[in-house]
């Protein structure tokens, strides 16, 4: 079909996903000190307890995994009679999370308060982001680096320094002069 030319990742079970908006829309960035998670659980239906990590798996893990790139984490399926989270630090330290029964929302939301960086963080940290290599950010008065648009490679000299020709300059322009020779 059509639809199938032109998003070709739109096959499987669940194909959103796959979605950069899905993906993106995930709370959870841990902090700088989280460097791998397991989650275990077991794949049968009739442990109905272990459905709220066998859901986390499958719709939230992809979305973790997308705002942590650094982070390992694997699913080790079929080898505990309970679901259980393992989070490895830094400094060798490992935290537990007890998962059992809870749904995927609740184990989003206890990650997230546990070991996620807080909104204002990652506010503080996307600013900082922003400024920092923007080459757009110009003047000594607001702190920047740069004092003029002119000082970056490739554009034109300062206005004071070579003055500009004269059919560039709208006053000229607007005075009625057009593509005359210049004095």
């Amino acid at each position: 079909s059509l639809l199938q030319e032109k998003m070709p990742f739109m096959k499987g079970i669940a194909p959103i996903r796959r979605t950069y908006a899905y993906l993106d829309n995930c709370g959870l960035v841990f902090k700088d000190r989280v460097k791998v998670m397991t989650v275990n659980f077991n794949e049968g239906e009739s442990q109905t307890h272990h459905t709220g990590a066998r859901d986390f798996v499958f719709w939230n893990l992809p979305q973790v995994q997308y705002k942590n790139p650094d982070i390992q984490m694997v699913t080790l399926k079929n080898i505990t009679p309970s679901p259980f989270i393992t989070c490895f630090l830094e400094d060798n330290t490992k935290v537990y999370f007890d998962v059992d029964s809870q749904s995927n929302k609740e184990i989003l939301d206890r990650l997230t308060r546990t070991l996620g960086k807080t909104k204002e963080t990652l506010a503080e940290e996307a600013l900082a982001l922003a400024e920092k290599n923007n080459p757009a950010n110009f003047g000594s008065k607001l702190g920047y680096a740069r004092h003029c648009i002119c000082s970056e490679p490739g554009q034109l000299p300062c206005p004071s320094i070579v003055p500009l020709p004269r059919h560039w300059r709208g006053k000229w322009y607007n005075q009625g002069h057009r593509w005359e020779e210049q004095d």
